[in-house]
């Protein structure tokens, strides 16, 4: 049966025909829906982790025991993971365990856009990188062959547009029969192998397991000249192509009728099968989104190459943006010098913004009335430092807001200081930097912007919402309590919609010579579909001060006589009442206390 479907769906449905047994992660776009769809099949385990070590670990620990695993995360998680994914490779492994790694070419929503086929050869681990959502499909099972075959883990590496991207897919066993039923159905039941010097990474065992590591990685590239998931694609013309991934797709309709070698396995690359593609023809070109890695192995084998020179190192690919490159370079010819065809549509831009009635809106315009420096972290609330809030000052990775406040703090500036982080952002990385400023006698004031899940992928839960992702319920981890745990006296829950509460604490907090955290508690308007009474205007009794523009809440504009609040988008939250000096915005079912 053939079926329609999306990378990370196909990469699910790939894991559990190969007979994965548990899947564990961090919601990360564009990494997320793989480990949401994985959780619905039968006879699996999968959970959120706090943060993507913890799910590598856990991965390691199932597939020390024999399980096949998969462990997703998007490629600013894998940074996180690092650590867990070196020693996994000097370790190796009982079972299979496939990393599912995304990459964000664009940034469509990442900080960076790191190339993580570099973690392929830094951690010495064999990279596979499909090109369609069928390739995603039978590449997992791919991994988990060569993982069990060569004691590895194996990193399979997509990127935004192949993660969302939807195309034809050969489906089978759907009804929960396996890819392999006899093959999956004699595995040993799980049980942990003793063996000391092979697990246990000190210095004198870990010596002896880096010959071990080299030695696998030789085998591999003898593994990656043979197998059929590296290809010599004859074409009609004198250029030779050597791509991978989506880029395969984009360079297969800018040069129809070149001859390519088409990668599967980009680390360890097959040396024999690039010198047989250069013999063949007359101008070889690297067609790989992001950093030169590909170009660079090539050069090392003394082959003339273009890559970089040609096509952009920084952004996602498409077909017009290879198109206009090659056009530039002189290896085709088009009529647009930029490469398009036809007419494309400009559309209006939508600049980013907090939700209609979202809770930390009280929170950005306290902090901006109050003139605080904020530190930030990754979440929806980054939000808070696009205009008119303009209310949040640095932001760099997750958990680092609390630590760079600190620091901050420490050399004495002079400003109101304070960070921001969302709930789950806290449990995946700000309690360790939460404890520094106790352990280091800091005085950083820290907000837990806590919505009561992780609301930016998607609304997956989290440590403090109370169920698991496959739906059991659970004790929640109570932020205030842990913070007091740790030595936080000063602590504060606040409803982010009492604006005038907020802006009480806020500056009790500010003034206070100690440590001290504000847990701001109210849930995501979105994710509870909760929807209240449209607020509305007196136009008599509206000024035109402008204070409710300043909220920065789209369904609020101004018209000729004042200011309109649209009824199709406003959810009723009232914080524009509560903040209008004149009364003249009527908020019969706001949240405000």
């Amino acid at each position: 049966m053939k079926k329609l479907m999306t990378g990370n769906e196909a990469f699910a449905l790939g894991a559990y025909l190969s007979g994965a047994k548990v899947g564990t992660g961090y919601p990360g776009t564009p990494s997320t829906e793989i480990l949401i769809n994985f959780a619905r099949y039968p006879g699996v385990y999968a959970e959120w982790s706090p943060n993507e070590k913890v799910a590598l670990d856990v991965g390691v620990g199932a597939a020390y025991s024999g399980s096949r695993v998969i462990v997703t995360t998007k490629h600013v998680g894998l940074n996180v993971a690092a650590d867990s994914l070196f020693y996994a490779s000097y370790t190796g492994l009982k079972g299979g365990l496939v990393i599912i790694n995304a990459d964000d070419p664009e940034m469509h929503s990442s900080q960076n856009e790191q190339d993580n086929r570099y973690y392929a050869k830094f951690s010495k681990v064999p990279m596979l990188e499909p090109a369609d959502s069928q390739e995603a499909l039978q590449f997992i099972g791919t991994a988990f062959e060569i993982s069990e075959a060569f004691d590895t883990p194996v990193i399979v590496r997509t990127n935004t547009r192949l993660s969302h991207s939807k195309s034809v897919v050969e489906v089978s066993g759907e009804d929960g029969s396996k890819a392999d039923p006899e093959e999956v159905s004699t595995r040993d039941e799980a049980w942990y192998e003793r063996n000391i010097p092979k697990y246990v990474m000190v210095p004198g065992f870990a010596r002896r397991r880096h010959p071990v590591v080299i030695q696998r990685l030789e085998k591999l590239a003898d593994y990656a000249e043979t197998n059929p998931i590296n290809q010599i694609l004859p074409g009609n013309g004198k250029l030779g192509v050597i791509t991978a991934g989506v880029a395969y797709q984009y360079a297969r309709e800018v040069f129809p009728d070149a001859n390519y070698l088409k990668l599967g396995m980009v680390y360890p690359l097959p040396v024999d099968l690039v010198k047989k593609l250069a013999d063949q023809v007359e101008r070889v070109v690297v067609v790989e989104e992001l950093e030169p890695f590909i170009e660079e192995h090539v050069r090392l084998l003394g082959i003339p190459v273009s890559g970089k020179e040609v096509f952009p190192r920084c952004g996602e690919f498409s077909p017009e943006k290879v198109r206009g490159s090659a056009a530039k370079a002189g290896l085709v010819e088009v009529s647009s010098p930029d490469g398009s065809v036809g007419i494309t549509a400009q559309l209006p831009a939508r600049p980013p913004m907090l939700c209609p009635g979202c809770a930390h809106r009280g929170i950005f315009y306290a902090l901006q009335r109050v003139r605080a420096v904020v530190f930030g972290d990754i979440g929806c609330y980054t939000l808070g430092a696009l205009p008119p809030l303009s209310a949040m000052h640095t932001c760099g990775c997750m958990g680092a807001g609390v630590g760079v406040v600190h620091g901050v703090d420490k050399v004495g500036v002079k400003d109101r200081t304070v960070a921001v982080i969302g709930d789950s952002t806290f449990f995946h990385s700000g309690i360790p930097p939460a404890i520094n400023v106790i352990y280091n006698r800091g005085i950083s004031t820290i907000i837990i912007l806590d919505n009561r899940v992780t609301a930016m992928t998607g609304h997956q839960e989290n440590p403090g919402s109370g169920r698991t992702l496959q739906k059991e319920g659970v004790k929640q981890v109570n932020i205030e309590r842990l913070l007091r745990g740790i030595g936080f006296d000063k602590v504060d829950v606040v409803n982010p919609y009492d604006f005038a509460e907020v802006l009480r604490v806020l500056k009790d907090h500010l003034d206070a010579d100690e440590p001290s955290a504000i847990v701001a508690r109210y849930p995501c308007v979105l994710f509870t579909r909760e929807r209240k009474p449209s607020c509305t205007v007196d136009l008599e009794a509206c000024n035109q001060c402008g204070n409710c523009l300043r909220i920065g809440c789209s369904p609020i504009s101004k018209v000729a006589d004042g200011v309109s609040i649209d009824p199709a988008l406003c959810n009723g939250c009232g914080f524009c009442a509560e903040i209008c000096p004149r009364k003249a915005i009527n908020a019969s079912g706001g949240n405000a206390n």
